[in-house]
Formats: structure tokens, C-alpha cells, sequence
């Protein structure tokens, strides 16, 4: 469902310090000046009952919810019971640029304390606090605030903590208890949270996420015990936690474990777990029933071994059915290894290395064992993120050596369609990986290489004409490895493939050439 946020022009803040009354709120819910004449226009046409006004009300966009507010006497007393809040810096138009950072957070307070006092009673259905970048905001003011979202059936909730503060917050764990049959979805973030007995059973909670909260292992496990429709679970940065324990959950199909600096173990006992995805070291991981389940998985792994030696040597036996599989990793510095076992459902195929500058004696062969050990492969993806100059570049080799074959395959990818590699280069390897799979795939339609950053991987959001920005080597190996494809691969393209080659785009790296 998406949030709404909370309308712009809010009720002004309590004059001299006082608090303001209940009237003072609801008859000033935004500076729009005088709306006397539009409000009287729109009131004498009304005529619909107040709970159907109340509900109109509740599906307007925020910004002509406010609108109506404004021009409205009968739109302005439904504003008590608007039920989606989305308070932070921006959505309450507070100027960031505060002298003092003392300044910015009573700005924060004045905003918010109209808004909170204006639902005292009727509560709401979502409620999202942010309060970065207010530091010095004192924990009472945010347990206020909750009291007043709690007071009746909310169903989403998030509040995200600022994470470098001067006071820790403690989360209120007895507000669960009001609305443990109705709370949907949980959000926690830069806190304490520690769930105990007064909390009951979380029976609609279908999506928790805690993000740098302060929580121990059995606190974890006795809260996701309780929560038994709980259907995805995303943790980051719980750095408390050495041994993660899943319990019994029926419903859990998306797990997502971010950056513990501790951990040690996953030890799931989910059984119709589908969707796996890890960022941190190696580290030991049980699916227990759903070890046949799984079907997608993720991996981050910046430590050694990384995420591709783990995939090869370990993921056959944790999820044997992933059908699409994502590994990236920032310390490829010697070649993958042979899997030990097999893909045999796997049919995407994605690897993402982050390092700039590869080890010069780096195979990209050596990849080719992963897709040895997936017969059923259907896509096969390889992105460099940082494309730099290559020292061991076919055009620089010499000619008795540039076109020495690689290491014979006794399989075929008969089933492969689709293959993408993103930040290619000269390097003699990659040449010959891709010179490798034109040979062993009679079933290949499209077959993509791509110079840059990643041209699929643009912003459209932000700017849809702008690439990801590239340095001189780069640009200068992208020239580079336009020479080497037409030198050694374009002739190899069988006429039954799509072959598109992208080069940097002049448009966004005229100023990076000259």
C-alpha cells in the first residue's frame, strides 16, 4: 500500500509555549489566508454524510487533502481523523539549513506535536516517523507521539531513530500490546527493542524489519515466535546477534540478513522459505526444510572466501533448486574453482564484481564452472562495476600467446539464450569466455556487451538520459575493448544471434575524455 504523506501545510505550533486547544488545531490546518468565501461556496453544495466525507477524505492524495482542509469547514474536521501520517524533515517542509542543530529539532517539534495532539483519540491506520536529522531529540517526545499513533487498530508502523544521536530510545514494547491482533507491518530502526512477555501474539503481523536495533538472539526469537503470519523478515545491522534462529514459521517466504558484524550462523527452520538474501562475511547457513524450497538467493560477501567461491562450494548443498542467483563480491583476486555439485534448476545467473582493478592474472574462464554446473541455465549476466585498464589486454598480448584457447569444457549450454556482460574489456579471459559460449550454446539469441558502467542500469527516476558516470581508463578501455570485439568476436557471431555492442555514451562523457 502506498504512503501517503502527511499534507505540507500543517496546523501552526503552540503559541508562547503553550499548547494549543483542540479548536486552535482544527481550525488552522494549513496557511492558505482566506478561503471564507470558497469555504462557504463548497459547504453550501455538501450535503453527504459525515462518515462518507470522512472516507472521501481518507483517499485524496496529501496534497489535496490539504486543499480541501483549507476550503472546507466539514473536510477541515475530518483532518482529525486523516489516517496515514508520514512525518519527517521533508514532508513537513522543514529547512534543513538550521543554524544549529538544536534549532532544526524544536522546528521538528513544533511541526509535529499539532499534527500528533490533532489525532489525540482517533489514532491512525499508518503512522511513519523519520526523525533524522534531529540528534538531540529527547526520547519523551517520541513516546508521546506513540502513545497518541497506538491509541487505536493501527496497521503499518515505522520509526526510524536517528542513528548518530546523543540519547539512545528504548521502543515502548507495552504499545505492541494494544495492537498485537492488528499491526500488519513493523518497522524499526536506530533503537532499542526489547520484546518480553507483555507482549501477546502478533496474529496479522505479516512484515518486520529491524534495521541497527539493539535486540539480543532470545529477544529475536520469543518475538518471532509470536508472530506466526509473519511473511517476510528483513534484518540489518543487528550487530548483537551471533547465531540467528528462524523458528517454525508457516508463512515466512522472504528472508533478507544485512551486515551483522557478529554473526556466525542462520539456522532456519522456515519451511516454505523462497527468497534468501545475505550481505556480510561467509558464514554458516542451515535452511532446514526449505533447503529444497528456495528458489531465489542473493549473496554479498566481502570477506574471503568470497561470494564465489561460497556459491561454488557450499550454495549446491544449502539451496540445490535456486532457480535465479545473484553473487557479488569485492575480493576476486584468484580464479573461481570447479562447483561441487550442481544447479540443476538454476536458470538465471548473475554475478556482479566490485573490485576496480581484477588481479591481472584473474580467468574469467574460471567462470565457466558455474555454468557448467547449471544445465538449465537460461541467462547469464556478468557485470563489472568499475571498469578499469586492463594489463593483460588481447591487443597487448603477444601474437603467439593472444590466441591461445582456453581450457577445453566437456559441456555444452545448449540451453542458454541470454548473455550480458557489462564493463567488458580486452582482457584476453573475457574474450575467450565469450568466444567459449558462442561455441558451446547453439541455443543463444541475444548476446550483449556492454563497454560501459551498464547501460540497462540507469537512473530513470533521476535522469533516464544519464549513464553512470565513467573515469579515463575506463573510457580509454572501453575503446580498447570495442577494437578487441570486432578484432576477435564479431566474426564468430552466428547469424542467429543478437549481437549488440554499447559504447560510453559522448553525451554524458564528452568533459571525462578531454
Amino acid at each position: 500500500m502506498e504512503i501517503l504523506e502527511v499534507p505540507v501545510q500543517l496546523p501552526p505550533p503552540p503559541r508562547n509555549g503553550g499548547t494549543s486547544s483542540a479548536t486552535e488545531i482544527d481550525n488552522s490546518p494549513c496557511q492558505c489566508g482566506d478561503d471564507s468565501q470558497s469555504a462557504s461556496t463548497v459547504e453550501s453544495k455538501m450535503q453527504l454524510p459525515e462518515d462518507i466525507l470522512h472516507h472521501i477524505h481518507a483517499l485524496m492524495p496529501t496534497q489535496d487533502a490539504a486543499r480541501a482542509a483549507c476550503a472546507s469547514r466539514c473536510f477541515l474536521r475530518s483532518w482529525r481523523f486523516y489516517p496515514r501520517l508520514n512525518l519527517n524533515v521533508n514532508t513537513l517542509r522543514i529547512d534543513k539549513r538550521a543554524p544549529s542543530n538544536d534549532k532544526l529539532t524544536m522546528d521538528f517539534i513544533s511541526r509535529v506535536d499539532p499534527i500528533m495532539l490533532n489525532h489525540a483519540g482517533t489514532g491512525v491506520k499508518m503512522f511513519k516517523l523519520t526523525t533524522q536529522p534531529c540528534f538531540s531529540l529527547h526520547p519523551s517526545y517520541v513516546d508521546r507521539w506513540l502513545q497518541i499513533a497506538f491509541a487505536q487498530g493501527i496497521k503499518e508502523f515505522e520509526l526510524e531513530m536517528t542513528r548518530v544521536s546523543k540519547m539512545d530510545y528504548d521502543f515502548p514494547c507495552s504499545l505492541l500490546s494494544r495492537v498485537a491482533s492488528s499491526v500488519q507491518s513493523f518497522l524499526l530502526g536506530g533503537c532499542s527493542f526489547h520484546p518480553g512477555i507483555q507482549i501477546g501474539q502478533m496474529s496479522s503481523l505479516t512484515s518486520l524489519r529491524l534495521r541497527s536495533v539493539k535486540i539480543t538472539e532470545e529477544e529475536l526469537c520469543g518475538f518471532l515466535s509470536k508472530s506466526c503470519a509473519l511473511q517476510r523478515l528483513l534484518l540489518s545491522d543487528c550487530h548483537n546477534i551471533v547465531v540467528l534462529k528462524i523458528p517454525h514459521l508457516l508463512e515466512l517466504n522472504y528472508l533478507e540478513v544485512l551486515h551483522f558484524r557478529k554473526l556466525e550462523a542462520i539456522d532456519s527452520s522456515a519451511p516454505k522459505l523462497s527468497t534468501f538474501i545475505y550481505a556480510g562475511p561467509p558464514i554458516q547457513i542451515s535452511l532446514g526444510e526449505a533447503l529444497l524450497q528456495v528458489k531465489k538467493m542473493q549473496m554479498f560477501c566481502d570477506g574471503s572466501p568470497d561470494a564465489l567461491h561460497y556459491g561454488s562450494k557450499k550454495l549446491p548443498s544449502i539451496a540445490p533448486n535456486i532457480q535465479k542467483l545473484y553473487l557479488s563480491t569485492r575480493n576476486e583476486t584468484v580464479n573461481t574453482p570447479k562447483a561441487l555439485g550442481k544447479f540443476l534448476q538454476l536458470k538465471c545467473l548473475e554475478i556482479l564484481l566490485l573490485t576496480p582493478d581484477l588481479s591481472p592474472g584473474y580467468d574469467f574462464c574460471s567462470l565457466v564452472s558455474f555454468i557448467d554446473a547449471s544445465p538449465a541455465l537460461e541467462t547469464f549476466i556478468l557485470r563489472i562495476e568499475r571498469p578499469a585498464k586492463r594489463h593483460d589486454s588481447i591487443l597487448e598480448a603477444l601474437s603467439g600467446d593472444s590466441m591461445h584457447p582456453m581450457r577445453a569444457s566437456e559441456y555444452r549450454h545448449d540451453n542458454l539464450k541470454n548473455m550480458m556482460i557489462t564493463g567488458f574489456s580486452s582482457a584476453k579471459s573475457m574474450i575467450d569466455l565469450t568466444n567459449h559460449i558462442l561455441e558451446k550454446t547453439s541455443s543463444l539469441e541475444y548476446l550483449t556487451l556492454d563497454t560501459t558502467r551498464g547501460y540497462d542500469r540507469r537512473n530513470d527516476k533521476i535522469d533516464p538520459c544519464q549513464c553512470l558516470q565513467m573515469s579515463k581508463e575506463a573510457l580509454l578501455e572501453a575503446e580498447k575493448a570495442l577494437l578487441a570485439i570486432r578484432i576477435y568476436v564479431e566474426w564468430r557471431v552466428p547469424s542467429s544471434v543478437s549481437l549488440k555492442v554499447i559504447e560510453p555514451c559522448s553525451n554524458c562523457h564528452t568533459e571525462t575524455r578531454s
